[in-house]
């Protein structure tokens, strides 16, 4: 299905405008018409990362006349697997700094507007206003479903994408026009039932290839070319290298409307959970300097571990940490303190040996990451 174009064309292409976008302008469905539609354009991309860094490089070089940038993160060592808009010597900076020099360095004409922030519901709806599109580059599943009513209370498209491990997935999200991301993912998981891309990694090219998906997706939206993914997925498995799409479907019912959203997945909470005891890293550090230190178990994924780990701490999976606590196997005269990335998966599985061992853990709060921060900082992080 076609769509009208997004954007009133600007004013006439320069000389030197004529010859940056010679390959635009010779293609039919785009022309000179739509690369004024470009150059007209303002979108905002949430996330500087792995999609958000394809994603900003393409719109700059497309030709698209303001971008905004949302991202409240520092460039770190990591990132530079596949973040691909940030140098080396950017490690420490402000994404948004970061990402805007790039931008700056490939078409000093584009206007970047940096916005340094997480969004909340408090500023979600001031961010996107006045944007043609949003492209959601996000990570995590609060981030997405504020975009998502956000760009429904607009009435703009929104430009999801999503990658773990070897796979990714694009669409296009439009209200009154096709289904939502929460069509798509009426309910949030449970914490740490989906890993995240720094528990369970990512190809670094595989966040090229959605995320210029996610830049064409934006071109297309902009001139009104072509068939956008409004109600269609595209699904790319680049370890068999196969790409299919998958039909999408518009759920009906009040949770459709745009300001109720946030507050009909809060009026079905899911049942309280019993509360983790937590332990603050500087405590954990004396503990384990004891005469009587606690066991420290290690539920992390064995990639994890090689990249850094904490000296005394034993590996075991939450199943069998649970299996090992009941039957007394381990920790059974020494306090069990559970550590993963975090903090999310050792509280999980803190509780669990709790409730199906009947046995007191405590979670490293903030996980290994805060032990750095706050302990040992000569540690990498991931």
């Amino acid at each position: 299905m076609s769509f009208p174009a997004l954007v009133e064309p600007g004013p006439a292409l320069t000389g030197p405008e004529l010859a940056r976008y010679a390959r635009h302008l010779l293609l039919p469905d785009l022309g000179e018409l739509g690369q004024r539609r470009l150059r007209a354009a303002r979108v905002l991309v949430v996330g500087a990362g792995g999609l958000g860094s394809p994603v900003v490089a393409y719109l700059t070089a497309a030709g698209v006349g303001t971008i905004g940038i949302v991202d409240d993160d520092r460039v770190e060592l990591s990132n530079l697997q596949r973040q691909v808009i940030h140098p080396a010597d950017a490690v420490g900076e402000p994404k948004t700094v970061s990402a805007a020099r790039t931008v700056r360095a490939l078409d000093p004409a584009t206007v970047v507007e940096q916005h340094p922030v997480r969004l909340t519901p408090e500023n979600v709806d001031d961010i996107v206003a006045g944007h043609h599109l949003v492209i959601d580059g996000s990570d995590n599943f609060e981030t997405r479903y504020l975009v998502d009513a956000a760009c429904a209370r607009a009435g703009i498209p929104d430009v999801w994408g999503s990658v773990l491990r070897m796979e990714g997935m694009v669409s296009v999200f439009w209200t009154d026009r096709g289904p939502r991301y929460i069509d798509l993912h009426p309910q949030a998981p449970p914490p740490g039932a989906v890993p995240s891309c720094a528990e369970g990694g990512v190809l670094g090219a595989l966040c090229g290839t959605i995320g210029t998906l996610m830049a064409t997706q934006a071109v297309l939206l902009i001139c009104g070319i072509g068939k956008p993914l409004v109600g269609r997925l595209i699904v790319h498995d680049a370890l068999d290298g196969e790409t299919r799409t998958v039909p999408l479907g518009a759920r009906t019912g009040s949770r459709r409307t745009p300001a109720g959203d946030v507050a009909a997945l809060e009026s079905s909470p899911e049942p309280a959970e019993q509360p983790v005891p937590l332990v603050q890293p500087a405590a954990l550090r004396d503990a384990l300097l004891s005469s009587h230190p606690p066991l420290l178990v290690d539920v992390r994924e064995p990639a994890e571990r090689l990249i850094v780990s904490i000296d005394g701490a034993v590996a075991m999976t939450a199943d069998a940490l649970v299996t090992s606590a009941r039957d007394g196997s381990v920790g059974a005269d020494r306090q069990i303190v559970v550590l993963c990335r975090s903090g999310v998966r050792s509280a999980a599985a803190a509780r669990r040996v709790a409730v199906e061992a009947g046995r007191s853990a405590s979670s490293l709060d903030g996980g290994i990451l805060r032990w750095i921060a706050e302990v040992d900082p000569s540690l990498p992080r991931y």
